[in-house]
C-alpha cells in the first residue's frame, strides 16, 4: 500500500531570509500545484544555512548540510531552484550540487544508490537568458546522483533582458509558466507513485 509522497524544495536564491525572493515565489507556487495532488511539501533557503563547500556527507564542524541532507533524504520529490546570473545556475546552488555529489557512494539496503526511487523537477527564474542551458546542468548533475527526471520537468521565467522587473514583480503567473507548472507537477507525481510501487531494481 502506497504511503503519502512528500516534496522538499530547495531554493537557492542568493538573498538570505526575510528579503523577498523570486525563487522562492517559484517553489511555493510549484509546493501548492503539488499540494492540489496531495504531496506534502516544504520549502527550505540554502543560503540561510552554512553549508561548507565539499564533496562529503559531513563537513564537520560548522556544517549545517547534514541537517538539510536528511530532509533530502526523506523527500521522495526535489524542487531544486535557482536564479540565473550571468547566464548560470546561482553560486548557492553549484554549491548544494557538490554536497549532493556524496550520494554517489552512498547505497540503501539493496545496494542501489540512495536516491535511486526519487523524483527531481528545476524551477529557474532570471531577466536574462540562460535557463534551458541551467536546466541542462542541473539535470545532469541531479540524473548522474540516482534522481529520475520526468517528462518536461523544467519551469521557468525569463524576463526582458536587461530590466528590472523580477519574477516575483509581476502581478499575475504567466500563462506559460502555470502550464509548465502543471505539466511538471504531474508528471512528477506520477513518476513519484511509480517508483514508490516497484522500485528501480538492484544489481
Amino acid at each position: 500500500m502506497s504511503t503519502r509522497l512528500t516534496a522538499l524544495a530547495i531554493s537557492c536564491t542568493l538573498k538570505p531570509s526575510p528579503a523577498e525572493s523570486s525563487s522562492d515565489l517559484l517553489g511555493s507556487q510549484i509546493l501548492q500545484a503539488l499540494a492540489e495532488h496531495g504531496v506534502a511539501g516544504q520549502l527550505v533557503r540554502a543560503v540561510d544555512h552554512s553549508i561548507s563547500p565539499g564533496v562529503e556527507t559531513d563537513m564537520g564542524e560548522g556544517d549545517e548540510w547534514p541537517t538539510l541532507r536528511e530532509q533530502v533524504l526523506a523527500a521522495d520529490i526535489l524542487v531544486f531552484l535557482t536564479p540565473t546570473w550571468m547566464g548560470q545556475h546561482s553560486s548557492v546552488a553549484q554549491r548544494v550540487l557538490e554536497r549532493l555529489d556524496a550520494e554517489l557512494s552512498e547505497t540503501d539496503d539493496a545496494g542501489r544508490p540512495i536516491l535511486f526511487d526519487k523524483v527531481a523537477i528545476a524551477g529557474i527564474v532570471g531577466n536574462e537568458d540562460g535557463a534551458h542551458h541551467i536546466a541542462a546542468i542541473l539535470f545532469q548533475a541531479l540524473n548522474d546522483v540516482g534522481y529520475s527526471l520526468p517528462a518536461q520537468s523544467s519551469i521557468y521565467w525569463n524576463g526582458e533582458a536587461m530590466q528590472t522587473i523580477d519574477y516575483k514583480d509581476l502581478s499575475t503567473t504567466p500563462e506559460k509558466v502555470a502550464q509548465a507548472t502543471a505539466t511538471a507537477v504531474r508528471n512528477a507525481v506520477h513518476l513519484a507513485r511509480g517508483l514508490q510501487a516497484d522500485g528501480y531494481p538492484a544489481e
